[in-house]
């Protein structure tokens, strides 16, 4: 009998997911996803799978992967996703199987309390502020209660707490089997979990750190998996690009700075001057700040000769030596304590790593990379790949000889491209080579959904786009109670949307407008599901950026869309502009293979917040005149699901009036 046999009985009407749960209902497209992930389970290799919002992708991957009785990786793309696979996906299906697996959840050591650093920080005068305190003492009851550390179990922690910093720990300023903490070391705990676990939960940005440094324990884990299944892989890429590279940015060194100062007044005081040291590094940050000069929140600059951007070379040149003149000194005086406590000896190997750094970026810029500097209130120096298909092929793939060729690589995605190879996904990824597949979505788009693209609206780069986008989203939310969410594509719409949306909605007793920044994210999403169910006011989310993706909200608490504008990669970015170059050089056209499939795949995420189940139904508008003026807006609207097409404001209208008399059911299925 072959894994697929066991595999098909699960998810036959009356198999066990069918017995386990009263809202489990047999989907083909579900089966035959679970049926190739068991078929690569078995014969090796790598899967790429598109799944539609819907399918129950979650399930096709697990039941394969539990009964093949290997061990097995998982990792998704965000923390939150992790929490949901391990704290509930996971102990529902191996109950349901009735399997005896043993299940760990592995997150990076910022995400655990260290204790270490936490005792510290009692006597850190750098805290930001008397609310600090306040936190800091939850956080030591806390600490004395919980059994893993992991700090998003702790009620009422904003994930933002300038405190985060002070009680968790990097791979710089952990002291490793050196600290007095060692053996209480929750990030140790969980490493050593892990390393006994049947299934492992982790992330992307873990799995990428790892394979970059070898550091987070994975080093040991991944050669004694066989199955390695990456959800939300969509995100891969772009995640594996910012660890695959070399970085260093002034808030680093001026932590450094701080960590040394708090260090050697607490351990050798008198033995070296260590305000001068602490000083030179954080003066030769700061100064290297200060050659780039004003530069727009969040703006890239981009690296091809000595200096970025318009910054004077010599000026650059040499504020990158005096920044490496004080790594040195701060190595030095390190040097003369290093045996009085271990502290002084993490300390010594940061300001020598950073010396290397900062070395290098004095350099040219490696071939086949991409070198920039994101500028605001601190520094990053970023010297990136421009994909990860070398890492993945060479880390991945191949490693572990004829070993490799026994393991599977699953990958999977409700949005991987727009185009049958899935090659906007395969190319960067270096899976060319893969197997893949394409689900489509059981939901019935063109009765649930249906998508408008407004014509009378001013062009996306005009001044008054953003106001006419407000007063559409204002309308709509009017006609159904709120229930509406715009998603925009800069942060500038997302101010400008959102304060026009707050003034018509200002006083209301019916509506009320929610802005991503002004509250946590998890808080702002639940408070949007709640909606006006609990008696209070519908709601309104204006956001931008990560709420594109991963955001559930089912039922009817949301049925209307807004999209401000296409979401192009914006030109001027230098991972984009290197992209594109690249692309040139190879005689294909960076609009058509990059630009277009970009735009596709993220369309394709913020639509689908709109459908989230069988009985769900709303309004997609993309305020893009372009979609339905240029040739390319057909291609777009074919990577879209296939929603019925509005063409005038009177139907538009029309549907939201319909909309507000019917309000979808709001029963949730338990098994999707």
């Amino acid at each position: 009998m072959t894994l697929q046999d066991p595999v098909r009985d699960a998810f036959a009407p009356e198999g066990v997911l069918s017995r386990a749960a009263d809202h489990f209902h047999p989907r083909a497209e579900q089966t035959e996803m679970a049926m190739a992930v068991a078929r690569t389970i078995e014969d090796g290799g790598a899967l790429v799978v598109e799944a539609g919002t819907g399918v129950g992708k979650t399930f096709s991957y697990l039941v394969p992967a539990l009964l093949s009785g290997e061990r097995v990786l998982l990792s998704t793309a965000t923390k939150t996703l992790q929490d949901q696979l391990f704290g509930r996906d996971l102990p529902r299906l191996v109950e349901a199987l009735g399997l005896p697996v043993r299940t760990a959840l592995l997150k990076g050591r910022g995400s655990y309390l260290c204790i270490h650093r936490m005792e510290q920080a009692r006597h850190d005068a750098a805290l930001p502020d008397r609310g600090a305190l306040r936190t800091l003492a939850k956080i030591e009851e806390w600490s004395h209660a919980t059994r893993t550390g992991d700090l998003a179990e702790l009620p009422g922690l904003d994930e933002r707490s300038p405190l985060i910093p002070f009680v968790t720990s990097t791979r710089e300023n952990c002291l490793g089997a050196q600290c007095p903490k060692f053996r209480a070391c929750h990030v140790n705990l969980a490493r050593r979990e892990a390393l006994a676990a049947d299934v492992v939960v982790i992330n992307h940005h873990l799995f990428f750190a790892d394979l970059a440094v070898r550091e987070s324990g994975m080093a040991e884990l991944l050669p004694t998996v066989r199955i390695a299944i990456f959800d939300e892989a969509h995100q891969l890429n772009e995640t594996g690009v910012q660890f695959l590279g070399a970085f260093v940015t002034t808030n680093q060194l001026l932590d450094f700075g701080r960590d040394m100062l708090a260090a050697g007044l607490q351990q050798a005081r008198g033995l070296v001057d260590w305000q001068a040291a602490a000083s030179a590094v954080e003066r030769a940050a700061r100064e290297l700040r200060l050659v780039v000069g004003k530069a727009a929140p969040g703006a890239r600059l981009r690296w091809v000769g000595e200096a970025p951007g318009d910054v004077d070379p010599e000026s650059w040149v040499r504020a990158l030596d005096d920044l490496h003149e004080a790594c040195a000194l701060a190595m030095a005086a390190l040097s003369t304590v290093s045996e009085l406590a271990p502290d002084f000896v993490r300390l010594h190997e940061r300001a020598e790593r950073m010396a290397r750094q900062v070395k290098a970026f004095a350099g040219p810029c490696e071939p086949g990379a991409v070198r920039w500097v994101d500028a605001g209130t601190q520094l990053r120096l970023v010297e990136s790949p421009l994909d990860i298909a070398k890492a993945v092929q060479e880390k991945l793939l191949r490693a572990g000889g004829e070993e490799a060729t026994r393991r599977s690589w699953i990958f999977t995605s409700a949005t991987l491209g727009d185009d049958a190879k899935l090659s906007w996904f395969t190319e960067p990824c270096g899976l060319d080579s893969a197997e893949v597949l394409r689900v489509g979505s059981p939901f019935d788009y063109a009765s649930q959904a249906a998508v408008y693209v407004p014509r009378h609206l001013a062009k996306p780069n005009d001044p008054a786009h953003s106001g006419q986008v407000a007063a559409l989203a204002s309308e709509g939310a009017q006609r159904l109670g709120g229930r509406t969410m715009v998603l925009t594509t800069t942060l500038r719409a997302l101010r400008a949307i959102g304060e026009e949306m707050q003034r018509r909605f200002d006083g209301s007793a019916d509506i009320e407008v929610l802005v991503q920044g002004q509250w946590p994210k998890r808080r702002l999403i639940e408070r949007f599901r709640e909606g006006a169910s609990a008696g209070g006011r519908g709601c309104v989310l204006v956001a931008s950026a990560s709420f594109w993706e991963g955001v559930d909200v089912p039922g009817d608490a949301l049925q209307l869309v807004v999209i401000d504008k296409l979401p192009f990669p914006p030109p001027g970015d230098p991972l984009v502009e290197a992209r594109a170059q690249r692309l040139e050089s190879q005689g294909r056209s960076p609009f058509n293979d990059y630009f277009i499939p970009e735009a596709a795949v993220a369309l394709k995420q913020g639509a689908g917040r709109l459908i989230r189940r069988e009985s769900d139904q709303g309004v997609l508008v993309v305020c893009d005149t372009r979609m339905a003026t240029m040739g390319y807006g057909r291609r777009l609207m074919a990577a879209l699901p296939p929603m019925r097409k509005l063409s005038t404001n009177e139907e538009f209208l029309e549907a939201l009036e319909r909309l507000a008399a019917t309000r979808a059911s709001t029963t949730d299925p338990a098994w999707t």
